[in-house]
This record gives C-alpha cells, sequence and structure tokens, in this order.
C-alpha cells in the first residue's frame, strides 16, 4: 500500500511580491482540485509520483490568470472506481478513501474551489490485457465496475461542491497501441485495443455528461484512431500516427510503461485547458 498525503502546492508570499503583486488573504485563497489514478499524480517510472504531470501543468497555466489559485492534488496510483469510494490503495488522513477526503476538503472549501479534474476507470481494465490477448470477460466486468461506481463518485463529488466549481473530466489515450510495433498479428491487437479504449471511453463521457462534467478529449488528441495517417518514428520508420503518438508522449513503446512522459502530460493539460476555456 502506498502512503498517500494531501499534497498542497501554492504559490508563496515572496513569489507574489516578486511578481510586483500584493499577497493574497486567506481569506481571497481558493483551490484547483485534482483527484483520479496515477496519471493525476503525475507518475513517471523511475521517479513515481511527481510535479511534472498534468495537474501541475494545468496549474501552472490556469494561475497565470487566477495567481490566489492553490492546487490540491489528491489523485492515487494504482486507484480504481471501487477503491476511490472504498479506499485500500492510499491513505488520506482522517478519510477512509480519496473520494472521503475530497468531500471533507470540498465541503470544508464550499465556493473556494474554482476548479476540479478527474481521471479514474483506467485501472478497472488495464489488467484485461494478458498475454497479447484482451480477456472479453474481464473488460465486461471492469466496464460493469465503472458504470457502477462512476455515477456514484460524480454525483458525490458534486454535492460535497456545491455551486461555482467548474468539473472538469478527462477520457484516456490508449497505451497498448504500442504492440503495434511488433508487427504480424500485434497489429489486430493494437486495432482492438482501441476499440477497448473507445468502449470505456464512451460509457465515461456519457456518465461524466450526465453529472455536468466537462470531457477533454484527450484520446483524439492522441489520435487514439488514426491508423491511416503515417507518421516517421525515429529509429522505426513509417507508423500510423496513433502509434507514434503513443511512443512520443508515453513511456510504453521505451519502457513498456502506460504513463505519460512530460511532454504527454502537457499535452493532457492543454487539452485539459482547452476544455476550461470553452466552457
Amino acid at each position: 500500500m502506498r502512503l498517500r498525503k494531501i499534497t498542497m502546492i501554492a504559490l508563496t508570499t515572496l513569489g507574489l511580491l516578486a511578481a510586483g503583486q500584493p499577497p493574497v488573504s486567506a481569506a481571497a485563497a481558493h483551490y484547483y482540485v485534482s483527484l483520479g489514478d496515477s496519471l493525476s499524480q503525475g507518475y513517471q517510472p523511475g521517479l513515481g509520483n511527481t510535479d511534472q504531470g498534468y495537474a501541475d501543468d494545468l496549474f501552472a497555466t490556469l494561475k497565470i490568470k487566477d495567481p490566489s489559485l492553490t492546487l490540491v492534488k489528491l489523485g492515487c496510483s494504482g486507484e480504481t472506481t471501487t477503491s476511490m469510494m472504498k479506499g485500500g490503495v492510499c491513505t488520506y488522513d482522517g478519510a477512509s478513501s480519496q473520494l472521503a477526503a475530497a468531500e471533507t476538503f470540498l465541503r470544508a472549501h464550499r465556493g473556494k474551489v474554482r476548479h476540479l479534474t478527474l481521471d479514474i476507470g483506467a485501472n478497472d481494465v488495464q489488467r484485461c490485457l494478458v498475454g497479447g490477448a484482451i480477456n472479453p470477460t474481464c473488460i465486461l466486468q471492469g466496464a460493469g465496475a465503472i458504470t457502477t461506481n462512476l455515477p456514484q463518485i460524480t454525483a458525490r463529488l458534486r454535492l460535497a461542491a456545491g455551486t461555482g466549481t467548474r468539473f472538469t473530466a478527462m477520457n484516456y489515450y490508449d497505451p497498448f497501441l504500442a504492440a503495434w510495433l511488433k508487427g504480424g498479428d500485434s497489429h489486430t491487437l493494437a486495432v482492438e485495443s482501441a476499440l477497448l479504449s473507445n468502449v470505456i471511453n464512451s460509457v465515461e463521457s456519457s456518465i461524466y455528461t450526465v453529472a455536468d462534467f466537462r470531457v477533454a478529449d484527450v484520446a483524439a488528441v492522441f489520435a487514439t484512431n488514426d491508423f491511416a495517417t503515417q507518421a516517421t518514428l525515429p529509429g522505426v520508420g513509417q507508423v500510423p500516427l496513433n502509434v507514434a503518438r503513443i511512443c512520443t508522449w508515453t513511456y510504453m513503446c521505451s519502457k513498456g510503461d502506460i504513463h505519460a512522459n512530460p511532454t504527454g502530460y502537457q499535452k493532457i493539460a492543454d487539452t485539459l485547458a482547452a476544455t476550461i476555456k470553452r466552457h
């Protein structure tokens, strides 16, 4: 079990003074709350959770117009929709789960939480690709868990926050497109993984929309379904654009790790920022 404590990153009084702005009083402070799995924590292989994730990048963008904003990262590496509700992966001071910790914070800071972002559900189905094949029974179980849990998660967050908070979720890129590089039957596996990703993203997007969460289309930015456009991947040659972006923006091709690299996290942050700006 990974021990986690609430991580809060704030602009310091010294930094504000250096920028020629007066210090922000405690009463004026407000927050961006980041929730989710390892992506929300900026996890990178060999480094663990970092301050180079999409939440950190998005925070840097948001605070340009809102210098009193404080980032609160409550995400948990390895979290599923079930563990987000029930706990068991990460620990939080005074709370049984990530969702309970988020509810406590939101209630205590009603009217002061300007932004909340969420990514959750990938770990419900990630285990379903085993030995070069997709397990359909596992997919059904994972999708069932998401369908049961995610509406409860979004509803509880909205109730806890009250009014005035912008809720933004994201869909997922497909790291298993990297299988394409193995050639042969692995091309079929890559195509099947994209179809699987579409199903999960569709399920989640529908739930988010009902809950009035805006959905950042990360899958589109990563060109998840674009097998037709060719791109040059250094050291490999011509590959489909979706494969090239997974190899370039994540560690999947270089280290067999599903997580985004700093470039990929910035792409996610930019997609979230654009979604927030449109709404």
